[in-house]
Order: C-alpha cells, then structure tokens, then sequence
C-alpha cells in the first residue's frame, strides 16, 4: 500500500492516520501473540506481527469487490503483552482489551498466536448475545477435555468454547479416540455439530448445512491449517487435505451476508523464515473478509434487516442492541 522502502508503522496496511486513528475506526486489529500450550512446531507468538508486516506490501484497491476496504477504517492496537502468562492472565488481559472495543462499537479483528485464546473473546460477546454461536474453522476437532495437564490448551478450545456458546466445526480431518467419543454423543449434549472435509466432499450442499446450523449472531475462529497445507504450510500442526482459497471465501461470504458477525479470529500461523507467502495469505483473507463485511451490499442488507426488525415491534419496545460492526468511524 505504498512506498515498499519507507519505513513503516505498525498498523495493518500501513493505512494513513486518516483511515487507522481509533476514533474513525469502525475494525481495530488486536495482535495477542501468545504460545504456551502449542504441542507440535512452537512460533505462533510470532504470527501476529508477520501477518501484520506482510500486509504492509497488500493492494488497498480490491479487485474482487471494487473497493478499497481500508477506507472504512482499520486501526492496530499494540500488542498485548501476554506472553508466557498463565492462561488466566491472559485471558483476563485479552478480555478487558475486549469490552472496551465492544463498547466503543469496533469490531475486533483478534490475531494469535494460538487457539486457546480464542476462548475469551467468546465469554465476552455471549455475555451481550444470548444466541451467540461461533463458526469454528479448523484441521482439528480440538475437542479434548484436557491435553498436557491442562483444560485450556490449544487442543481443548473447541471443547471450552462449546460450554459457552454452541459450536460449528468445519473443515475437520483429524481426531484422537476421546475426541470422537466425546462425538458419539447428540449434538444437543455436546454443543459441537461437525462438518468435515469428508462431508465437504460427499454434500454439493455443505454450504447451506454451515448455515443452517448457526445462529443468528456469529463468532468466527479461522485456524489457518483449515487450508490444504501447499497453501498454507505456516501452522503449528499442518494437516494433509483441507480447504481451498475459493471454497472458504464462497462459505465466508454467504455467512456473512446472512448472520451478523460480531467478532472474528486468525490463529496458528507459524512463520517460516524467508517463507512469506502464509503471512501475506493470512493478511490478505483478513482484508478480503473485512471487505465483505462492509462492503455496500452488505451494509445495505443490514440497514433494511434493521428497519423491517424495527417495524416489527411495537414502540415501547426497547430498541435492540446495536450491530457492533458498524462502528463509529465514517467509511
């Protein structure tokens, strides 16, 4: 987004003062770069800042949308010092930061380090949305109970983060014997329905089955190792097969277009030195699913949900609560 030998700001894009000041921005980018609990290749603290860097050498102009998303303003916090506290710590940390965005109305853009912070983030928005459920993008089921002598590893995310709010798991192809009786259960009782690559392949209508499943308030977790590894071999537990470029953004898209989307996640990218092609694929997927939430079309669609939702109700109703990504910036 400029000059490629000037020297750069720690900001997301390098976006100018004009579109990256916190009070015109309707996203703030929330780097917690955190790898405690990792069990394989360990770096994901680094992720943050490499996703970040490379995004720096990102077009603003995008050629899918015909926009230039930046404008809508995207401000980078600094990073949280969180490294190698304990997860309550951190989770406290991570959590504060947190309520103060929502109450400013920004929509957080949380990247990590690894999966278990995103736990957090999903206690403090289902304290505000009693139907929250969180779209969870993912090799790996991460559905143990506890993994390395602890509850709140990595490999336990999915499982805390179903007693909060009800999970949908997509793009799975990798699982331990607890994990998958654990899934003998209904899905009622565990809170975790699951679609993995083998009923990608085997449904032309997984998409809508995505859907479906989720509420209307979504939460979303990417794991960058929901991708085919030859795309994004970056992660701290690469896993054979997985999900294609196109196919997540077409999911991505038809999700956003129909939940509201109060939050979202990227974790597990594991930067490999002079290897940048999976920090500029996690940047860019960033600004690619940014530019799908306030594109026109979609602001447009929630201005008539708000209206028709709005002549609904009878007017001593109190006004619902207001859409958080819509910010208090201008676009």
């Amino acid at each position: 987004m400029g000059n490629t030998n000037e020297k750069r700001p720690f900001n997301f894009g390098a976006i100018s003062e004009e579109y990256s000041n916190f009070k015109r921005a309707k996203v703030v980018i929330v780097p917690v770069p955190y790898d405690v609990t990792t069990s394989y290749k360990k770096g994901t603290d680094a992720g943050p800042a490499a996703i970040i860097d490379s995004s720096l050498y990102m077009e603003a102009f995008d050629d899918e949308l015909n926009q230039e998303t930046y404008k809508i303003g995207i401000h980078t916090m600094n990073e949280l010092d969180v490294r190698n506290l304990p997860y309550p710590e951190m989770a406290k940390r991570l959590k504060d930061a947190l309520k103060d965005l929502i109450k400013a109305g920004k929509f957080p853009v949380i990247l990590g380090g690894e999966h278990s912070i995103s736990t957090p983030p999903v206690e403090g928005f289902r304290e505000i949305y009693e139907d929250l459920s969180v779209l969870y993008l993912d090799a790996h089921y991460d559905l143990r109970n506890e993994f390395g002598g602890t509850k709140f590893s990595h490999a336990c995310a999915a499982r805390r983060i179903s007693e909060i709010a009800p999970v949908v798991e997509v793009g799975t192809r990798s699982l331990s014997r607890e994990e998958k009786d654990f899934l003998n259960n209904p899905p009622e009782k565990t809170r975790v329905d699951v679609i993995s690559v083998y009923d990608i392949l085997d449904d032309a209508l997984w998409q809508d089955r995505v859907s479906r499943l989720l509420s209307k308030n979504v939460y979303i977790s990417i794991d960058l190792d929901v991708f085919d590894p030859a795309l994004m071999p970056a992660v701290g537990t690469p896993e054979p097969g997985g999900i294609g470029w196109y196919e997540f953004l077409e999911l991505l898209y038809s999700v956003i277009m129909e939940k509201n989307i109060v939050g979202m996640d990227m974790v597990e990218l594991c930067p490999i030195k002079d290897q940048p092609a999976s920090d500029f694929f996690a940047a860019k997927l960033i600004y690619r699913l940014l530019g799908y939430m306030f594109s026109s079309k979609r602001l447009s669609q929630l201005k008539k949900e708000e209206k028709d939702d709005s002549n609904s109700k009878e007017k001593d109703t109190p006004p619902k609560e207001g859409i958080l990504h819509k910010g208090s910036g201008d676009s």
